[in-house]
């Protein structure tokens, strides 16, 4: 796979993973203040999973359509227009009092996440040399953890003060750093100056699909499935939270923020593990392996007594979603050609929003006939016995790709691809978001 040839440009890494981490907290930020609240508004389940899944379905659907248009259009075209169009849109959510109007304007915001998320994602590869990629993926991670951590903290002390339009404002004000990372980042891809700037101007794109890939589409399909099943945890939590634990909006924004940190630990140790992985197959082990440690402490947390005790679990939790995160990413900048690779990361984060969308739409029904401690449990066994049904189906795609890549050469070089998180809904990250399986 294509990478830089010329030395990292930590510069704009670090740009760039700003750039993103300061949307990820204006994305929390207003995700968190929204459910608060439709929560004190008497708002039901059903509510919560609508605003939710507006938030999750254009990155389903303009997935196919994103993913080329970050392919080939230039970088700093989409960052500059897309930031000012989402940072116009939040301005006029703060100021939307109707239900519809909020719903539509939270949809278009979504839109422009299913541009930039892609985008973002394709260039860092293009930063630094793959040597370099571990490490950078996990300063991108990082980022995206800090603004994830953040935000809902932000949010619950806001929200109570001032109400949901303060936030939303500075989410408006966040998105600018999209339009500041498009001016000054050196890096581009897509669009025709950036083929002619790499020599590739007469090259034809690569053909790629998922199912082609026994790999990737194990990782996708077994991420996507378990995202479906615990994915109703982010419709639940805010009353489980504020209802039956009996807690305020300040710490149901702690225990949201207590899963970001656990991340940050967690991406940092998977990135050293993975420069050693040389094989692509044990990358899909750790992948399925976390996914079982998020579910698990799912099941947990439906036992706590008080909300506090939600914090150490949810620690863990985030530590096993950043290490699934850089796992999955690695894997997508091993095994995919850079001239799609935008195209990829689309397909990978329309799989893992799409779980998270029935997810909402799960939990929001549920809730409306189960009170939310026996649904929590119910949707982390669920989580378990997805990740237990699909070991013998990651093993076999391992087997057959390690059969056709042929023996695994044990060179530094071959195990060091990393990509850029992908973030999901507000949860930012591989288990959906922000993108998160939370």
């Amino acid at each position: 796979m294509s990478f830089t040839t010329e030395a990292s440009r930590w510069p704009d890494v670090w740009l760039a993973a700003a750039a993103r981490g300061t949307t990820i907290c204006g994305e929390f930020l207003a995700a968190t203040a929204l459910a608060l609240a439709l929560q004190a508004s008497g708002a039901g389940g059903l509510a919560v999973s609508g605003l939710l899944l507006a938030a999750t379905l254009p990155l389903v659907v303009l997935a196919p359509l994103t993913g080329r248009l970050a392919d080939r259009i230039d970088s700093r075209t989409l960052l500059v227009t897309v930031g000012v169009t989402q940072s116009a849109v939040c301005l006029l959510l703060a100021y939307a009092e109707h239900p519809v109007a909020v719903v539509a304007l939270v949809g278009l915001l979504a839109c422009g996440l299913a541009v930039t998320q892609p985008c973002l994602a394709a260039l860092l590869p293009a930063m630094v040399r793959r040597d370099d990629l571990p490490r950078a993926s996990a300063v991108h991670q990082t980022a995206v953890s800090v603004g994830a951590l953040a935000g809902p903290v932000l949010a619950g002390l806001l929200v109570g003060q001032f109400g949901t339009r303060v936030p939303l404002l500075l989410d408006a004000a966040s998105y600018l750093a999209l339009v500041v990372a498009g001016l000054l980042l050196r890096t581009r891809r897509g669009g025709r100056r950036a083929m002619a700037a790499t020599g590739d101007v007469a090259a034809p794109t690569p053909v790629w699909k998922l199912r082609r890939d026994p790999l990737m589409l194990a990782m996708v399909v077994t991420t996507a499935a378990v995202i479906t099943a615990i994915g109703g945890i982010n419709v639940i939590e805010v009353f489980f939270i504020r209802e039956t634990l009996d807690s305020s909006a300040t710490v149901y924004g702690l225990v949201g923020a207590a899963w970001m940190a656990g991340m940050l630990p967690g991406s940092w140790l998977a990135a050293r593990l993975a420069r050693r992985l040389t094989d692509d197959g044990t990358l899909v082990y750790g992948v399925l392996a976390t996914l079982g440690g998020c579910s698990l402490m799912v099941v947990f947390a439906a036992f706590v007594p008080v909300a506090a005790l939600l914090v150490p679990l949810w620690l863990v939790g985030g530590a096993a979603n950043g290490g699934d995160n850089v796992f999955a990413n690695v894997l997508t900048a091993r095994r995919v050609p850079e001239a799609v690779r935008a195209r990829a990361y689309a397909v990978n984060g329309a799989a893992v929003q799409g779980g998270s969308m029935f997810g909402y739409l799960i939990g929001g029904a549920l809730l409306a006939v189960l009170p939310p401690r026996p649904l929590i449990a119910g949707l982390g066994v669920a989580g378990l016995l997805v990740v237990a049904a699909f070991v013998p189906v990651v093993t076999r795609a391992v087997r057959r790709a390690r059969a056709a890549d042929g023996p695994v050469e044990e060179t530094t070089s071959v195990g060091v691809a990393a990509g850029a998180a992908p973030a999901g809904n507000p949860a930012a990250a591989g288990l959906a978001t922000s993108e998160q399986a939370r």
